[in-house]
Order: structure tokens, then sequence, then C-alpha cells
């Protein structure tokens, strides 16, 4: 019987410490999975015989990139935290991994204080996480509803930064902070391919306020630096730099949500005559007409200068997107949306292409539409 009671106690023991070290520390395993139905049409036909096509297919990452990651966190006492971030992207079509690496998406790790959080690694930046929640690209629009080349990066899918370490404030009633510095990573070139950015928030019950500032150096200047990819600077010398910051507000009152936010993209190099500078003004709403239905609607127009000289050309885009969502449970929704745009400027009798992000290539003329629907579950 006393032995029947010591095994009792040991067994007993052993489950409570079993579960107060589960309790300070904690590994989480998510993701989300995207994919549907795309619909393009004035697609350019690239056989050379000037034809304009159409395009149908099954895609994925309509509007959220397909993604599974693992985060956790471990208590080391006095307020202070252990954490990590390990994010793939991938393409549910096909099951392959995007961006070309493990975690391409994220992977940091860092301490969380009662002060804020320093992270180290593969980041997004500041532009990304205090001027995104305000657009409808970043939050429920997805990607079709980045702005035209989506050099702002306000969804966080045109680039990440490498080599960073980020500071993030706390929640001080309302306000916070944010900055980061992407190392190049290559010797002798300290300035070379480095990145860095600053932005501040506040948040007032249905209020959202945000500015952020981003600066890149030498973008693909080195296969070591902040940011390395396939990029729209990939034309200009090793010298090229590009400077995004711009300011929105987000209103939520009930059932309705809406936007507001501007944001200006500069790009500069040795290689090009004068800047571009890219000017976004968006608009956005969305509504709730029931718990599981909802609407939502964004009006962005862009004005782009293209060069410093006399003949500098100057393009502007109107783009208009739809959505509808319906969720099914708390995790899986079905959707469908359109995005039209329409491009101008140049000379008389020349035209810009038009060219919707996601859409996979420019429009034939001066006008693209997108319509894609499909199923979303997140895990």
């Amino acid at each position: 019987m006393k032995k029947n009671l010591i095994v009792t106690a040991v067994a007993a023991l052993a489950a409570s410490f079993a579960g107060a070290a589960s309790a300070q520390s904690s590994v989480t395993l998510y993701g989300l999975v995207d994919a549907g139905f795309t619909f393009v049409n004035n697609v350019q036909n690239h056989t050379g015989d000037g034809e304009k096509t159409n395009e149908y297919g099954m895609t994925g990452g309509n509007v959220n990139m397909s993604r599974w990651g693992l985060r956790g966190a471990e208590d080391l006492g006095g307020g202070m935290k252990a954490i990590f971030t390990l994010e793939n992207g991938f393409d549910v079509t096909n099951g392959s991994s995007l961006g070309g690496s493990g975690f391409g998406r994220q992977a940091f790790v860092g301490l969380s204080t009662n002060a804020g959080t320093v992270t180290l690694g593969r980041q997004t930046d500041s532009v990304v996480d205090y001027l995104g929640p305000l657009s409808a690209t970043g939050t429920w629009g997805g990607t079709a509803f980045a702005h035209p080349s989506n050099l702002d990066n306000l969804d966080g899918n045109a680039f990440r930064e490498n080599n960073s370490v980020k500071f993030q404030s706390n929640n001080y009633a309302g306000f916070s902070f944010s900055g980061l510095y992407g190392f190049s990573n290559a010797a002798g070139s300290f300035a070379a391919n480095r990145a860095y950015s600053i932005g501040a928030g506040y948040t007032n019950a249905g209020l959202k306020l945000g500015l952020a500032y981003m600066q890149a150096n030498g973008l693909n200047s080195n296969a070591t630096g902040s940011i390395v990819l396939d990029n729209e600077l990939n034309q200009f010398s090793a010298d090229a730099r590009q400077r995004t910051f711009g300011a929105g507000a987000s209103y939520a009152i009930g059932a309705a949500t809406f936007g507001a936010l501007w944001t200006q993209t500069r790009q500069d190099s040795n290689a090009m005559p004068g800047s571009n500078v890219i000017n976004n003004y968006e608009v956005n709403g969305r509504y709730a007409l029931t718990p599981a239905l909802s609407l939502g609607a964004e009006y962005a127009f862009t004005n782009a200068k293209l060069g410093n000289t006399e003949d500098a050309s100057r393009v502007r885009f109107h783009q208009f997107g739809l959505q509808t969502d319906y969720a099914l449970s708390k995790r899986t929704d079905i959707y469908a949306e359109g995005v039209m745009q329409i491009a101008s400027g140049l000379a008389k009798g020349e035209y810009p292409a038009a060219g919707i992000n996601g859409a996979g290539d420019l429009s034939s003329s001066s006008r693209q539409i997108l319509v894609t629907t499909g199923i979303r579950h997140r895990f």
C-alpha cells in the first residue's frame, strides 16, 4: 500500500514539473494555404506576332502567399523571453518553395522584455510593419491590391531584409515605434547593399495612425547583403538606392473599417539620369455584412516621374479593386475578387503597359483586369 502511494506521489510530482516546463517554453506550428483560379486579360503575347491573349489557370497565393512556420518562446524570468520565428513560403499548386531558401519569408531569434523586443535575422522593415496594416494589400486585399510594381512593398512580399537587427517597442498608451538595420556583410563594403528603416504608430479604440521610412543602398551589389533579389533596381548599377516613406490612417466604426495612406518611393543611381519618383495615394474600406460575409473596396492612384531630364516620362495608374469573402469557419474562408488597372501618360499615341501585381505579366495595352476566386485555410 505504501509502495503504491509513493509511486503515485512521484508520478504526480513529475507531472507537475512537466506542466511547469511546458508553461515556460512553447513551440507552435502555424501556416496558411491559399489556392484558386485566376483570369487575366490583355496579357502580352511573346510569340512575336504582337497579338494579345488572355490567361486562365490554377494559381496559389491569390490573396495571401501560402506559408508554414514555427514560432517559439521561452520564459527567462523577470519579464524576459527568448523568441524565434522560422517561416517558409511555398507555391501550393506545385509544392515548390518560394524565394530559393528554406525559410525565405522570415527567420529570426531574439529577446522580448518589458521595454520591447530585439530580434536578429531575416525580417520585415518598418514600412511593412506600420503602413502595411493601413493598406488593402497589407490586410484583407492581398497580392493583387498592391500598388503598381509593388515598389513600396506594403505586403512584405517584394523583399525582406537579411542580416538585420530590429527593435520593436512595446505599446505605451497607444504609441509604439521600431527601427531596423540590415548589414551588407561584405568585407570592405560596409555601406554597399545595406538597409535601414524607422517607423512609429498610434492606436486608440478604432483609430490607427502610422508613418515610416525605409532606405536601401546598393541593392543586389553583393550576394551577402541585406536585400538580394530580382527587383526593379536590378537594371541600375551597384550604387542603386531606393527610399520609401509614407503615412496613413485607418478607422473602424461598428462593422466598417476605412483607410487612407500615401507612400513615395524614390529610385536613383549613377546609371540613370535623375531619379524615379513614384507617389501612391490609396483609399480603402471594408464592411462586414454579417459575421461571416464581408465586402472590401480599394482605389489607388499612382503618379510616377521617371527620370529628371526635360523629356522625363510621366505615367499614371488608376487601380480599382473589389473583394467579397465568406468565412466557412474561424480558419477557412472562400473569396472572390477583381482588380482593374488603367495606365496613362507618355507621348501621344503611346501608353505605359498596365501590370497588376500577381498577374504574371504586363498587359498588351494600357488596361488590365484580373479576377480570382479560391479557398484559404489557416492552421
